[in-house]
């Protein structure tokens, strides 16, 4: 959200001071502005007070309550307040997970407002999600919808709730609107200066959700702004490639045993006219596990090494880079293309003379991890940058592969499905494409949950698959024993397995801290079938292909996220076979983590599977920390908000078609107004 910047700093606001000033401060709240922009997480509606009778026929009460008496459950680090409460219809108990200072709040005779949440557990009525305040009956915020805000130690809701008051009463005057009036004018949105206020102070629910679309809606506006100007940007950039008659193309299709997709021929058909477009391409292709991506990239290299140009082709590990080098190379060496490889492995003499076949364009597609950002790779004519699995890469990063080719086309990749709201924000300024469709013969993945201690089960069912020849993953989520995390190691995991539990079958053991050349020689051992079970912490989680396996047994699951169980359940059904993904999971599951391994059992589509991990971790969380610096939203919310942002969206672009140089309606560009109240990273605005 876009406010002007007040220069007063919050500890001279009335009410504050030098030692409020301070635990401000570590909510990020320095000046009346970052005040203002401190938004509520919840709000309560008192308008009308509720009676424990009736805690368990409503998802959420307001009620007045008298302290009982409170009391410990549970022994140890377990333990756990109690509090016993009543009113004049019944009586409850709040139990204080992580909260035992609350004894010392909640003292019997007292009177507080509780809104939360009851459920009838052990024979009473309970709530551990509830929200409090000394009961006194003069207080304006009760009888009213009162904001709950985020806090930190020294500062109450009520002592936040009146400087916010007062806050709003010193900038009441001076905010202008910043959309544009036609905006305000069409979608009815209140003055700024009123949606704020009610943002904080709602008179009603309905006038809470206008102000908030209102604030929701410049938010995303904004946002969609920079994006599309930074897509105008881009094609600005252009380059001369001359058609050509795909003659490579066919000949590899005509050596394939198999036919593409119907997905995969149109998202080669759309990103061709991106080929040779007069302007830079900048496209995103994203897609299920297992739905053929590599393998469009590849094709559309063959169009560019046709018309005399090279490509790169990176990948963030070694062990995926030297698989797609492999594969490539398979594909392609028999119609003439030089593939070469490169990582930091490479020996010095062998680089200098990769290096000297490539600025002398005797290399026409060349596979490699982060090295090829080094500065002393020159190209002779780089066309086309391919990056994989592109959530690996900072945006830096990719600009710099760019600058060794005059504006060569970018093709990023991933097998993690981008949900839309991602698609259009973190991704909006690129062309997306989307692969859904299997290969033909794929059979779903069957997948089975168990308990820890109950892998006997488990273990009899690899070993039935084994013995018709088939292969399985076990995954770790740690390396080696932790003394402060209760989790099975890999390596621990490993030599039980290959002494009690496996001692009969070939067993290897594949983990990042492993030398380069022996985690090739594992990966190559197991994808030759030289191995049955291949032990591994997640760093099979994404390019690894052993049509033969066909069991992947994960324990602790409910320690991986769910993109990263999905990426290991795609390690298999790799081929016809029918195949199986095990997820024992341990005794102490969290609420995520019960949504998640729910999540996993009840669909193998990877698109919904995307959009439950946003609605669990968060754009954030998501992105991974190189790319989630810009989604600092401050009233906006991706999920929530997400027909809200597409409106957005088409009014920027629009605005921006009708009017390239739009500037805001004081005459500011969009990097002043961002200046003054900056929500985005210059990463994002610069990154190209």
């Amino acid at each position: 959200m876009f406010l002007r910047e007040f220069s007063n700093e919050v500890r001279f606001l009335k009410g504050v001071g030098p030692r409020l000033s301070e635990v401000l401060g570590k909510l990020s709240i320095s000046t009346i502005s970052d005040l203002i922009l401190h938004c509520p997480r919840d709000y309560v509606d008192r308008s009308r007070i509720d009676h424990l009778k009736d805690a368990l026929k409503k998802e959420k009460v307001n009620c007045i309550v008298e302290v009982v008496a409170h009391d410990y459950i549970g022994k140890g680090y377990r333990k756990t307040l109690k509090i016993h409460i009543e009113d004049a219809t019944g009586t409850a108990v709040l139990l204080c997970f992580g909260r035992a200072f609350l004894e010392s709040v909640f003292v019997p005779g007292k009177r507080f407002l509780v809104s939360g949440t009851f459920k009838y557990r052990f024979g009473e009525v309970q709530s551990s999600n509830f929200e409090y305040e000394p009961y006194l009956p003069g207080n304006e915020d009760f009888k009213a919808i009162i904001p709950i805000y985020p806090l930190t130690a020294g500062i109450t809701q009520g002592v936040l709730r009146r400087i916010m008051r007062g806050a709003l009463d010193v900038i009441r005057d001076t905010i202008e609107n910043e959309l544009p009036e036609r905006l305000i004018t069409a979608y009815r949105f209140p003055h700024k200066s009123e949606a704020l206020r009610t943002l904080h102070f709602p008179d009603s629910t309905a006038s809470l959700l206008r102000a908030r679309q209102s604030l929701v809606y410049e938010e995303l506006f904004y946002l969609q702004l920079l994006i599309k100007r930074r897509a105008i940007k881009r094609r600005i950039q252009r380059k001369s490639r001359s058609p050509v008659p795909f003659a490579l193309e066919n000949r590899l299709l005509d050596r394939l045993p198999f036919s593409l997709t119907k997905d995969q021929r149109a998202v080669i058909s759309e990103i061709k006219q991106d080929l040779f477009s007069p302007f830079a391409a900048s496209r995103l292709l994203h897609g299920d596990v297992g739905c053929g991506k590599t393998l469009v990239a590849v094709i559309l290299s063959l169009s560019v090494i046709e018309s005399g140009e090279q490509v790169a082709f990176m990948a963030p590990t070694e062990l995926l880079a030297r698989q797609h080098a492999d594969r490539i190379a398979d594909l392609l060496q028999p119609i003439g293309i030089r593939i070469g490889f490169l990582s930091g492995s490479v020996r010095d003499e062998e680089r200098k003379l990769l290096l000297d076949e490539l600025q002398s364009g005797n290399i026409d597609l060349l596979v490699g991890t982060h090295a090829l950002f080094s500065d002393d790779i020159a190209f002779r004519n780089l066309g086309f940058v391919i990056i994989d699995e592109q959530h690996r890469f900072g945006v830096l990063q990719r600009l710099s592969i760019l600058k060794k080719g005059r504006n060569p086309d970018l093709l990023l990749m991933t097998a993690t499905p981008i949900p839309r709201t991602l698609a259009l924000t973190a991704f909006g300024d690129l062309e997306i494409s989307t692969i859904r469709m299997q290969p033909e013969g794929r059979i779903p993945v069957i997948t089975h949950l168990t308990r820890e201690g109950n892998e006997s089960r488990v273990y009899r069912r690899v070993r039935e698959e084994i013995s018709q020849g088939r292969q399985a993953y076990v995954v770790y989520p740690i390396i080696e024993e932790s003394d402060s995390l209760a989790l099975k190691d890999a390596e621990t995991g490993f030599d039980r397995l290959s002494r009690e539990i496996f001692p009969d079958f070939r067993c290897g053991l594949i983990h990042s801290r492993l030398q380069e050349d022996h985690k090739r020689k594992v990966m190559e051992d197991f994808s030759h079938h030289h191995l049955d079970i291949l032990v591994a912490t997640s760093v099979v989680e994404v390019g690894v292909d052993v049509p033969e396996a066909t069991c992947m047994v994960i324990e602790h699951a409910e320690r991986f996220g769910l993109s990263a169980l999905h990426q290991l359940r795609g390690r298999v059904c790799r081929s016809v076979h029918q195949s199986y993904a095990f997820l024992i999971y341990g005794v102490n599951l969290t609420e995520d983590g019960i949504r998640r391994l729910k999540v996993m059992m009840e669909t193998t589509d990877g698109f919904r599977i995307a959009e439950e991990d946003l609605a669990i971790r968060g754009p954030g969380e998501l992105l991974g920390v190189k790319q989630s610096g810009f989604l600092r939203l401050t009233v906006s919310d991706l999920i929530r908000d997400k027909d809200i942002l597409e409106a957005a969206r088409k009014d920027a672009f629009s605005l921006l078609e009708d009017d390239p140089g739009f500037i805001t309606p004081e005459n500011m560009t969009i990097r002043e107004v961002l200046n003054r109240a900056p929500p985005f990273s210059d990463e994002f605005l610069d990154g190209g």
